[in-house]
């Protein structure tokens, strides 16, 4: 019915897995776990923290005794079936100790011990980044399909499907669009507002604070950014200027 009643529930040492929204719920669920756990027990977090918070959360639920592991998760609504990707971060004990059930989640050598606390929602977060950037190529690439002289006679689902039969370009998200595109051949009443989990925004901000270029994958978020807005006031500037400076026609203007 409630935390204390499913810790009551549970024999010692107790596992906890948790996989909640980012910030807020998760810090409130971890506080009242810490009050109700004892030394020895064990709380995963399974969902998409940032890899910070989890260093100051295992800090704290480590002063009483509770041990502490992130999990990266990847795997979507198809891991039920497919098994999850799991990326595990924390001390070796802790994983050891948590690894039957790695095994049971996971699909053959699907589950990784990354490093110590942090590192598995740090690998996940970098995963969330790279997926953003590829989702984002194969839009563009579809998009070119489409409005290319041959994008009446194109069949998008049979591209797809095409590129998924041994080109360098298959992937599970490939196979995922072609699976989509046989439902909806041109995804009509599909909206292209696009949200973000946070994931991106993380890996780009550690890019900056690295000093590393991770182009493609801001790029990708910026356009995620892009989609929620129909007409943008930066695109106004940019046709105001043009027609400034070339004579260039802004459509819509009132004619001078």
């Amino acid at each position: 019915a409630d935390l204390p009643d499913l810790v009551g529930k549970l024999p010692s040492p107790k596992v906890i897995w948790i996989m909640l929204p980012a910030g807020k719920p998760v810090a409130e669920t971890l506080e009242a776990l810490g009050a109700l756990l004892g030394p020895g027990d064990l709380v995963v977090d399974g969902g998409n923290t940032h890899y910070r918070d989890d260093v100051t959360r295992a800090e704290k639920l480590q002063s009483r005794g509770v041990r502490f592991m992130d999990a990266g998760v990847s795997g979507g609504v198809w891991g039920l079936q497919e098994g999850y990707c799991l990326m595990l971060g924390g001390a070796s004990a802790d994983f050891q100790a948590l690894e039957p059930l790695l095994k049971t989640l996971a699909p053959a050598d699907g589950y990784l011990h990354c490093g110590p606390v942090g590192a598995g929602h740090f690998v996940k977060m970098i995963h969330n980044g790279v997926e953003y950037a590829l989702m984002e190529a194969y839009g563009e690439g579809f998009e070119l399909l489409q409005a290319s002289p041959y994008g009446g006679e194109l069949a998008l689902q049979k591209v797809a499907a095409l590129w998924n039969r041994g080109s360098v370009v298959r992937s599970w998200i490939l196979e995922l669009l072609e699976a989509a595109l046989a439902r909806n051949h041109d995804l009509a009443g599909v909206s292209g507002h696009v949200e973000d989990s946070g994931e991106g925004r993380w890996t780009v901000e550690q890019a900056v604070a690295d000093g590393v270029d991770a182009t493609n994958i801001a790029q990708a978020l910026f356009k995620r950014f892009r989609s929620r807005r129909a007409e943008t006031f930066s695109d106004k500037v940019v046709a105001a200027l043009r027609n400034e400076f070339g004579g260039h026609g802004v459509h819509g203007a009132n004619p001078k």
